[in-house]
């Protein structure tokens, strides 16, 4: 019907909630043969040392790049500033082509730069695909010890019991598998 407002139910959101959370302690008081596991991703590769000395390569790395922007740009302040000194003295079609040359270099600057950024950010991420799959043994350990169906990600679970959660002990687990191997290079 037009017009009509229908009120909401400010409770039924809990009422689910407490539908779940009694499911699943029926769920849980069931004896499952096959148990499921959950995994922060994002603590299993930022606390094991093999992620550790990734983040510092990456840190250093951001650094540097920072740093070479900063004397870029200095550079290029000067330069500008120069040219903008000139402008006073020279030709106006002498200085245009200046300008011009000093803007397709900054442009050309920028993209360097910029491609370097990109290449900092394609590493993260092919060091994290390393990383889990130099972890996947260590993980299928875990799955078989645990005697579980399969390790999910803690991200993706909206209610969990801590017990299945195994990051902590995955970490543990990678860190003696992974010992003394060399994070990848840069």
């Amino acid at each position: 019907m037009a017009g009509r407002r229908i009120a909401a139910r400010p409770w039924s959101g809990l009422r689910l909630i407490a539908v779940v959370l009694a499911l699943a302690t029926q769920v849980q008081a069931q004896e499952t043969p096959a148990p499921l596991l959950i995994l922060d991703q994002d603590r299993f590769f930022l606390e094991s040392e093999f992620g550790r000395a990734v983040i510092e390569r990456e840190r250093q790395a951001a650094a540097a790049l920072e740093q070479e922007n900063k004397r870029i740009e200095a550079g290029l302040v000067a330069e500008e500033q120069a040219l903008t000194d000139l402008r006073k003295t020279l030709p106006a079609e002498e200085f245009s082509a200046r300008a011009q040359d000093f803007d397709q270099k900054v442009e050309r600057i920028r993209d360097e730069q910029d491609a370097k950024s990109r290449q900092l950010t394609e590493a993260r991420d092919r060091d994290r695909r390393e990383f889990l799959q130099a972890a996947l043994p260590v993980l299928g350990d875990l799955l078989g010890q645990k005697q579980a169906a399969a390790i999910l990600d803690k991200n993706m679970i909206i209610v969990s019991l801590a017990a299945i959660d195994v990051t902590d002990e995955a970490i543990a687990a990678v860190n003696k598998a992974l010992a003394g191997k060399p994070a990848p290079a840069p």
